[in-house]
């Protein structure tokens, strides 16, 4: 774990990660679960498990766990704005707003997250960039959503990245590397983002670097790079601590990323 997070924890032993340059900002509650104490945001077995994930997280953070607003992620590129705590996305892997007690949360299961904060204009998102969100460059299409429709400049825009999978552990096929170089050769640094891996039978698999990926985009779209903060952390080699589905395949549960502005 990096020198830029730390783990806040709370009387009951709950914990979650949160990142220092944040952190600076005393108008914007962030965090990052563990899977510690239980807490699995996935309603796919048990709504009710789900909710009372949302209550640690919010008892943590200090905000009402009523006032999440979390979509229902299919690997898209959609980005939505949100408005009111009540209102629903179906099919939407970003969110973003400038409205103040609205708790943003996206989830994973190593897929990256992206927390984004303009403390000019105060605009946050959450963003699930997946494998599949990372090759329709939603990262970026948040970033273009902020400036159109707040008129952030990107410049000013921090973005951290969550705990993921990281190039060790995201092994692929030739046609998933194929569609990774395809689209992302014109950044001249293929032979840093793909690397070919180990051979099972007469199968070559390869290892791609999502994270480095979203780094560079982010840095197109015009981030700075010491604005973008990675967290460092695979969710596959420290899935005692993580939701990952890798690791833990159909049995895995889900990490959430979360912010507000209060």
């Amino acid at each position: 774990m990096n020198d830029e997070i730390v783990l806040k924890m709370d009387r009951d032993g709950t914990e979650i990660l949160q990142f220092k340059r944040l952190l600076d900002f005393p108008n914007l509650k962030h965090g990052y679960t563990l899977r510690k104490n239980g807490i699995n945001i996935y309603a796919k077995n048990n709504e009710q498990d789900m909710i009372e994930s949302y209550k640690k997280v919010a008892k943590i953070l200090n905000f009402d766990y009523k006032n999440i607003v979390k979509p229902h992620q299919t690997h898209t590129d959609k980005i939505e704005i949100v408005n009111s705590p009540n209102e629903e996305f179906d099919e939407v892997d970003g969110l973003i707003t400038n409205k103040k007690n609205i708790f943003l949360c996206t989830t994973s299961a190593d897929c990256i997250s992206l927390l984004f904060y303009d403390p000019s204009k105060k605009v946050i998102a959450d963003v699930h960039s997946g494998w599949r969100g990372t090759l329709k460059q939603i990262g970026r299409k948040a970033v273009e959503k902020m400036i159109s429709v707040y008129s952030s400049n990107p410049r000013d825009i921090i973005c951290c990245i969550g705990p993921c999978i990281k190039k060790c552990h995201f092994e692929v096929d030739i046609d998933v590397m194929q569609a990774f170089y395809d689209n992302f050769k014109y950044t001249g640094k293929s032979n840093e983002i793909i690397a070919k891996g180990r051979k099972i039978g007469n199968v070559q698999k390869f290892n791609v670097d999502t994270t480095l990926i979203n780094k560079i985009i982010l840095e197109e779209a015009g981030l700075r790079k010491e604005n973008i903060i990675d967290s460092e952390i695979c969710t596959v080699c420290n899935s005692y601590m993580f939701h990952s589905y890798r690791a833990d395949r159909e049995e895995s549960g889900r990490n959430g990323a979360f912010i507000g502005i209060v």
